[in-house]
Order: structure tokens, then C-alpha cells, then sequence
């Protein structure tokens, strides 16, 4: 069952990715695509949470700040990119988080050099440097760019949200407030290049973008709160797959043998990455409960 919640997900998000493509072809501006992918979940939150007598307000707001500010970054960056880029070539880009987290771990994470992260750092660099080769031509390297930034901003957000599950914040008030900024920023980006005008497509996109946007955070919630992470963790990788199977099906760009030599890399690399962390992440809980159990002895 956790298989199949995390492969929803990725399909869900697959899909978002070909709507906000589609809105952007069919007159929507990129801050409506903003705030129609954030305000379902924030109906939705406040309506559970109020119902269920949660309280709303966080403890803390410093970490949610950063985290917000990261992954809000990253959304209208990746958003950017999808609008401009083969479908499969932006999820590609924009999936290369676990990459920068392991990059960072090397230069200050405090792990030495670490082999089996120097490797993922090499191997996905290789995937990214494949994949833009044939799918990325003269005045897409901007976007290119902007989508890779949206990954290094992705890794930033991933961090914060591990250091809010250990102050013991809710995933759903985590959810909450990121879903509540993503609705304010795309507010300033209406005030600052104004209104979009849709077509019908464009309207039914947008829709699009917020249901499927939010039934994908639901399954990967969900998927993540169900037995193994490092499994839910490979099967989000499977967002690539489908993204290029919706390009291939709705533009008609079926990636090369390169491109997909290169988006394998990637996926490589960053499960890779995923498993190194999570091993080192046991190993420290062995190490901590044998100490306490050491300490306990008379």
C-alpha cells in the first residue's frame, strides 16, 4: 500500500507539472499557477484543522520562515522552468535536490570525504550535463539554470522541514504554512505583472493544478507516514518517468537515448544520496541507544 500511495503521488505531481505547462500555453499568468496550486490546500487544512480542534498557530516561526522562503523559491523557479522546457527535462532539473544535499554534505556537513557521496555527486552531475546536452537549446539555458537553482532550493527546503519534524511540528501545519506563503507570493507577482486572461484550457488548467498539486502532497504524506522512507523516498523518482511519458503523450517530446541515460543518472545519484543518509542516520541511533545502554550499567 505504500508503493502504491508514493507512485500516486508521482503520477499526481507528473500530471501538476503537464497542467502548469498548459496553463502558461493558454493565457494564465505564472502567479495564477502559483496561487491555484496552493490555495486548495489551504481550504483544506484550515478546514481539518479547525474541525479536528487542532490548534493552527506554530511554536516556532524562524524555521517555517526559512523553509518557506526556500521552497516558495523554488516553486515559482520550477514552475518557470516547466513553462519553458521539455516537460521531462524540467522535472528532471527540479529533482535534483538529494544532488546539493549530498554536495553540501561533503563541503560542510562535517562527513569527510565521503565515497559513496563523492560518487552520487559525480554521477548526477554527469545525468544533468546529459540531459541538457539534447534537450536544451540556445535561449532555453536560462530557464535550464533557473531549473537547476530550483533543485539547490528544493535541498534548502528538505533541510528545514527535517529540523521542523524534529522540533516536533505537524507535517500538516508544515503543509499549512507553506501553502499559505505560496498564496501571498503570488499575490505580489498579480501586483507586479497583473492578471493573467486563460482561455477555457487554461481555466480547466489551472483547476488542474490545484487539485492534483494537492492530491499528490496528501499521498506523499501519507506514503511517507507508511513503512519504509528510503522506499518512498526511490519511488518519488518515478515523477520523472511519468513526466516524460506526459511529454511524449501531450507535446510529443519523447527524450532521446541520451536524455534518458541522463535522467537515469540523476535518479541514481539521487538515491544514492537518499540511501548514504539514511544509513548514516541509523548508525548514529545505534550508536546512541548502545551508549545509553552502556550508561544504564551499574
Amino acid at each position: 500500500m505504500q508503493a502504491l500511495w508514493m507512485l500516486l503521488a508521482s503520477a499526481m505531481f507528473a500530471v501538476m507539472g503537464t497542467f502548469v505547462k498548459l496553463a502558461g500555453e493558454h493565457g494564465a499568468s505564472l502567479p495564477q499557477v502559483v496561487l491555484f496550486r496552493g490555495l486548495p490546500s489551504v481550504f483544506l487544512l484550515l478546514a481539518w484543522a479547525r474541525w479536528a480542534g487542532h490548534p493552527i498557530l506554530p511554536k516556532q516561526w524562524r524555521p517555517h520562515l526559512w523553509r518557506n522562503l526556500a521552497g516558495v523559491s523554488s516553486m515559482w523557479l520550477g514552475f518557470i522552468a516547466i513553462s519553458s522546457l521539455p516537460l521531462s527535462t524540467a522535472t528532471s532539473l527540479n529533482y535534483t535536490a538529494p544532488l546539493f544535499i549530498a554536495g553540501w554534505m561533503l563541503g560542510w556537513g562535517g562527513t569527510g570525504r565521503d565515497g559513496w557521496r563523492i560518487a552520487a555527486v559525480i554521477i548526477g552531475f554527469l545525468g544533468v550535463l546529459t540531459v541538457l546536452r539534447p534537450s536544451v537549446t540556445g535561449d532555453q539555458w536560462l530557464p535550464a539554470l533557473l531549473g537547476l537553482c530550483a533543485g539547490a532550493l528544493s535541498a534548502v527546503a528538505m533541510m528545514q522541514i527535517r529540523e521542523l519534524g524534529r522540533l516536533g511540528e505537524a507535517e500538516w501545519r508544515t503543509v499549512l504554512f507553506f501553502s499559505v506563503a505560496v498564496c501571498l507570493s503570488s499575490a505580489v507577482g498579480v501586483a507586479l505583472v497583473g492578471w493573467g486572461n486563460p482561455d477555457t484550457l487554461g481555466i480547466v488548467s489551472l483547476v488542474g493544478v490545484g487539485l492534483s498539486g494537492m492530491v499528490g502532497q496528501l499521498a506523499m504524506t501519507r506514503a511517507f507516514g507508511l513503512g519504509s522512507a528510503l522506499l518512498t523516498a526511490a519511488l518519488q523518482y518515478t515523477t520523472i518517468i511519468f513526466a516524460a511519458l506526459m511529454g511524449a503523450w501531450v507535446w510529443h517530446d519523447m527524450p532521446d537515448m541520451l536524455a534518458w541515460i541522463g535522467m537515469l543518472c540523476i535518479i541514481a545519484a539521487g538515491l544514492l544520496s537518499i540511501w548514504r543518509t539514511m544509513r548514516e542516520t541509523r548508525e548514529a541511533v545505534r550508536r546512541a541507544a548502545r551508549q545509553a545502554t552502556s550508561a544504564a550499567k551499574p
